[in-house]
């Protein structure tokens, strides 16, 4: 058990020395040892992270040594300094040079060659002329042994002095967090704006869980830009103006304080309570917060008109959409019960007019039809809620015919406006696709031919095939409110008829008698219960006997007053002598 020995414990030397995993560890050191090491412990910056703020950098600079920061870090720091943060030698703005990462599809940054992902241990260079980022494998094998001396992605010349390292593993000092000179001075990097960010108290504060509370924080910034100041310089040089400035204030108090609350028209709740899977979670914030209104029960989070909608499998109802062309209309039938999302998008953005004018920049014979993009090149366009939105690829659906109508993108849940149309069956592309419709209209006249129209490079038309407008015809999502909307009205009816008695056919049975509950029949003058017959059995018996009372057969209470009473009790005979009391 002992370090090198069969010894079954463990000294205290060797519990307590620099290797041991215990409380103890490192108490046993020399004093010589202790000193040797006395500097701050090694920590190594990633690459990816700006050297100034020590987080993820968006859009990197860097000097001719290496050392990477993000612009909008280092600007304000040569603005006040005009010195390198990390080693204290003079800089300027004119010196940092602008860096150019690759990314994949999963924005991690690669080589723009290979497409290695960089990692902390790969060696990673940058030309200085062009500032495009490389693997130093790449460039070692591609440029330095090949005698290419032009950059392998804009082609542009550039020479052996103008390589320079951002990270080399076999150098990891060059990133040792405890030689920067900045953090040994204690120097602060925060810009104002930052700083005053990290000031306010309120900043770590989950304002979603404060209800009315959060209200009060927001409008607090913007009361006090309203507050008029007191400036004691000028109040001490001027002091008739105290008078002056104590009015303001408090004019400025009794005002009544902005409205912090949106207008009736954003916060309009729905009009139909449509309850979700979750609770709003009021309860449990307010047991672990004294800032809420405690709550004691809970309660299903109610959701919005569009979140309701927006839920799979609920929207039966077709919808039907024409695209006028530039070659003929297009009628489009829409599936809204496996891809709702996909079919809200293309609704909203036909409403709004987003299609209209725009080109079908892409068609390729027996493949499909592309189009939805404003730039015209297929990299952009913009979905209803401004970012991409989830694929919907559950469900029977597939591309197994001709004019299936899906979203197009550029990776996972990546959908935004883009569309296309297959010429043909494309399967391959199912659950890959989030498919929302079909072409039931023009299959062999217009889709026909634009898919004949000569194509150029990358099967863009020679000839602009244009969506001159999209027209929604029947709106899936406003049938189904609508009928939502019948439905509870016809309900509501139905109760109130209920309330009233009921229908005429209603009061009377099969066989033609009328129902007495439902033509003004009280319970409570009947009575409820046995007490009802109990009632009715003494009214007949005191209409037999003649003693029929003036209220409508009811017997009064003293008319029964013989019969109420007791018997009198037998006596028992007693044996014995007894008392002698006869005697």
């Amino acid at each position: 058990m002992g370090k090198g020995t069969d010894k079954l414990y463990i000294t205290h030397s060797e519990w307590a020395s620099e290797d041991a995993y215990s409380a103890s560890a490192g108490s046993g050191l020399s004093k010589a040892n202790s000193n040797a090491n006395s500097g701050a412990p090694f920590k190594r910056l990633p690459f990816k992270f700006c050297a100034i703020s020590l987080q993820p950098f968006n859009h990197p600079v860097c000097t001719a040594e290496g050392t990477i920061f993000d612009i909008t870090n280092i600007l304000p720091w040569i603005k006040k300094h005009g010195t390198n943060p990390v080693s204290g030698a003079p800089l300027k703005s004119n010196e940092l040079i602008k860096l150019k990462f690759a990314k994949n599809e999963d924005e991690e940054m690669v080589d723009p060659v290979t497409f290695k992902v960089f990692t902390d241990n790969t060696h990673i260079v940058a030309l200085k002329n062009t500032g495009n980022v490389f693997a130093y494998d790449t460039v070692e094998r591609l440029n330095i042994k090949a005698k290419n001396w032009r950059d392998l992605v804009s082609e542009e010349e550039f020479s052996r002095k103008d390589i320079f390292v951002l990270q080399d593993p076999q150098n990891v000092e060059s990133r040792n967090l405890s030689n920067f000179k900045y953090l040994q001075d204690g120097a602060n990097t925060l810009t104002p704006e930052q700083q005053a960010e990290r000031d306010d108290p309120s900043r770590n504060v989950n304002r979603t869980a404060l209800g009315n509370g959060a209200a009060v924080l927001k409008s607090k910034p913007r009361v006090r830009k309203q507050e008029p100041g007191i400036n004691p310089d000028a109040l001490a040089s001027n002091p008739d103006s105290i008078a002056t400035t104590l009015k303001s204030l408090q004019s400025s108090k009794a005002a009544p304080p902005p409205s912090t609350t949106a207008s009736s028209d954003a916060i309009k709740p729905s009009t139909t309570a449509h309850k979700s899977r979750h609770t709003t979670g009021q309860a449990a914030a307010s047991l672990t917060s004294t800032g809420l209104t405690p709550h004691t029960s809970t309660s299903l989070a109610a959701l919005t008109t569009e979140e309701y909608l927006l839920r799979p499998r609920l929207i039966k109802i077709l919808g039907y959409a024409r695209i006028e062309t530039s070659h003929g209309p297009l009628g489009l039938e829409l599936h809204p019960l496996y891809a709702p999302k996909a079919v809200w998008n293309f609704i909203q953005l036909a409403k709004s007019d987003y299609y209209s004018g725009l080109l079908f920049h892409r068609s390729i014979r027996n493949f499909m039809l592309q189009g939805g993009d404003p730039t015209g090149t297929g990299k952009g366009g913009k979905s209803c809620w401004g970012r991409n939105f989830q694929d919907e690829i559950e469900g029977p659906v597939s591309h197994n015919a001709r004019g299936v109508v899906s979203m197009a993108n550029k990776g996972k849940n990546t959908n935004s406006s883009q569309f296309f149309i297959t010429y043909r069956t494309c399967t391959h592309l199912d659950r890959k696709h989030s498919i929302f419709g079909r072409v039931i209209d023009g299959l062999d006249t217009t889709l026909r031919a634009i898919e004949n129209e000569e194509t150029g490079e990358g099967g863009r038309p020679k000839r602009d095939v244009v969506m001159k407008e999209v027209v929604i015809l029947v709106d899936p999502f406003e049938e189904f409110l609508d009928k939502e909307r019948e439905r509870d009205e016809r309900e509501e009816k139905e109760r109130e008829i209920r309330k009233k008695g009921g229908r005429e056919e209603d009061r009377t049975t099969w066989t033609g008698k009328r129902v007495r509950g439902l033509e003004g029949y009280r319970e409570e003058e009947a009575g409820i219960g046995v007490g009802k017959y109990l009632k009715a059995v003494g009214a007949a018996s005191a209409a037999a006997n003649g003693r029929e009372s003036e209220d409508g057969g009811k017997v009064k209470e003293e008319e029964w007053e013989g019969a109420a009473s007791e018997p009198p009790k037998k006596k028992h005979a007693a044996g014995g002598f007894g008392n002698f009391d006869s005697w």
